[in-house]
C-alpha cells in the first residue's frame, strides 16, 4: 500500500512539473475551456476562428445598402413666406392722423422640411403643412443641386402636398408594399431634422392603422419609434430594402423633440392623393352630409338596439345626399355599399371611396328595423368641416 502511494505521488509530481514547463515555455499549447473553466485539448484541436467579416455580417446587420438606395431621392425643402405689410399705412386718412410711419424691415418667414422624389419627371411628395402659405419653395438635393419647386396641389385632409421640379437625371425612390408591412419590421426615417442636413435614423414599425389622433381628417398612420424631429416632416420612411413605406408627418412630443412616437402617412395613400392632384387638380372623394359618432354599448342599450357595433347618425345636413336618401338622426349605419363600418373612421373612409354622382346603398338600423337606403353620393366639399361626412 505504501509502495503504491509513493508511485502515485511521484507520478503527480512529474505531471505537475511537466505542466509547469509547458505553461511557461509553450502557453499556446494549452487553452482553457471558456464554459467549464477546465483544461482542454491543445491548440491543434481548437475550432478554426470565423473571419471578422463573417462575424460582423451575422451578428450586427447593416442597413447601409437601404440608406444608400433611398437617401438620394430625399430632399431638403425651404419654404419662405413674405411678411404682410400693414394695409393701413397706405390709407390717406391713417397717414393724415398718424403721419408717415417708419417702415420696419421684416425678414421673410422661413420653414424647413423634407420631401421625396417619386417620379423621374420631377414630382415630389411632402407634407401640406411644410409648404402651406409659402410664396417660394426651394428644393435642395443630396448631390448639392437646387431648384425652385412648383406646387402642383395640396390635400390638407391627408396633409399631403405634391411639388414639381425641373432637373435632369433625378434619383427616384421605389414604392414599397405597405400591405405587407408588419409590426416589428425594421424601418429607416430619412429627412432634414432641425436643418442640420440629411439624417438617417432607424427603428421598427410600432403600430399600423393609427387613427383618431386629431392630426388629419383622414388618418391611417404607420407608427414608428425611428427618431423623427422637426424638419423630418415630408421625409421618407423606408423599409430595410430602401423602398418607400410612408411620408413622415408628425410626432408625439411634450418637448418638441422625438420621444419615440412618430407617425407616417402610408405610401399607398400618398400615391393615390398625388395621382388625383396631378390628374384633376384635386382629390375626388364621396360625401353624404351627416354628423356621426361611434355607437357605444350604453347608447345601444338606451335605444334598445339589437346591434352593438355601427355608427350613430346624430345630425343630417338639410337637403344633403343622406337627407334626400331618407337617412334620419338616430339611425345607425352598419354598412356602406358592401363595406361594414364599426366606427366613424371606417364610415369616413368608406364614404370617401364612393364615386360622386353614383348611387350607394346604406344599411342602417332604425330601432328594431333594418333598412336599405339608396343615397346619391356628392363630391366632398374641399372646405367641409372635418367631422362632417
Amino acid at each position: 500500500m505504501r509502495r503504491t502511494w509513493l508511485i502515485f505521488s511521484q507520478a503527480v509530481t512529474v505531471a505537475v512539473a511537466l505542466w509547469f514547463v509547458i505553461a511557461t515555455l509553450k502557453p499556446e499549447w494549452i487553452r482553457r475551456d471558456t464554459v467549464s473553466g477546465l483544461p482542454a485539448a491543445v491548440s491543434i484541436l481548437q475550432a478554426p476562428a470565423l473571419p471578422a467579416s463573417a462575424v460582423a455580417a451575422g451578428s450586427v446587420p447593416s442597413y447601409a445598402a437601404a440608406a444608400k438606395r433611398a437617401t438620394p431621392a430625399v430632399v431638403s425643402i425651404t419654404a419662405s413666406k413674405t411678411p404682410q405689410r400693414n394695409p393701413q399705412t397706405e390709407d390717406p386718412w391713417f397717414r393724415f392722423f398718424f403721419g408717415d410711419q417708419p417702415q420696419r424691415q421684416q425678414q421673410p418667414q422661413i420653414g424647413l422640411g423634407s420631401g421625396v422624389i417619386v417620379s423621374a419627371d420631377g414630382y415630389l411628395l411632402t407634407n401640406n403643412h411644410v409648404i402651406e402659405g409659402a410664396d417660394d419653395v426651394e428644393v435642395q438635393l443630396s448631390d448639392g443641386r437646387q431648384a425652385r419647386a412648383k406646387v402642383v396641389g395640396t390635400d390638407p385632409e391627408t396633409d399631403v402636398a405634391v411639388l414639381k421640379i425641373s432637373l435632369d437625371k433625378l434619383p427616384v425612390i421605389a414604392f414599397g408594399s405597405v400591405e405587407s408591412a408588419q409590426v416589428g419590421d425594421v424601418v429607416l426615417a430619412i429627412g432634414n431634422p432641425f436643418g442640420v442636413g440629411q439624417t438617417v435614423t432607424s427603428g421598427i414599425v410600432s403600430a399600423l392603422g393609427r387613427n383618431q389622433l386629431g392630426i388629419n381628417t383622414f388618418e391611417n398612420f404607420i407608427q414608428t419609434d425611428a427618431a423623427i424631429n422637426p424638419g423630418n416632416s415630408g421625409g421618407a420612411l423606408v423599409d430595410a430594402q430602401g423602398n418607400l413605406l410612408g411620408i413622415n408627418t408628425a410626432i408625439y412630443s411634450r418637448s418638441g423633440g422625438s420621444m419615440g412616437i412618430g407617425f407616417a402617412i402610408p405610401a399607398n395613400t400618398a400615391r393615390l392623393v398625388m395621382e388625383g392632384l396631378i390628374r384633376d387638380g384635386q382629390v375626388t372623394r364621396g360625401w353624404i352630409g351627416v354628423e356621426p359618432r361611434d355607437l357605444t354599448p350604453e347608447i345601444a342599450e338606451t335605444f334598445n338596439l339589437p346591434i352593438k357595433q355601427g355608427v350613430l347618425i346624430t345630425g343630417v345636413l338639410q337637403n344633403g345626399p343622406a337627407a334626400a336618401g331618407g337617412v334620419r338622426p338616430g339611425d345607425v349605419v352598419v354598412k356602406v355599399a358592401d363595406t361594414p363600418v364599426a366606427n366613424t373612421v371606417q364610415l369616413l373612409a368608406a364614404v370617401a371611396e364612393l364615386k360622386p354622382q353614383a348611387a350607394a346603398t346604406l344599411s342602417v338600423q332604425r330601432g328594431d328595423r333594418t333598412l336599405e337606403l339608396k343615397v346619391v353620393v356628392a363630391q366632398r366639399p374641399r372646405s367641409g368641416r372635418p367631422r362632417e361626412r
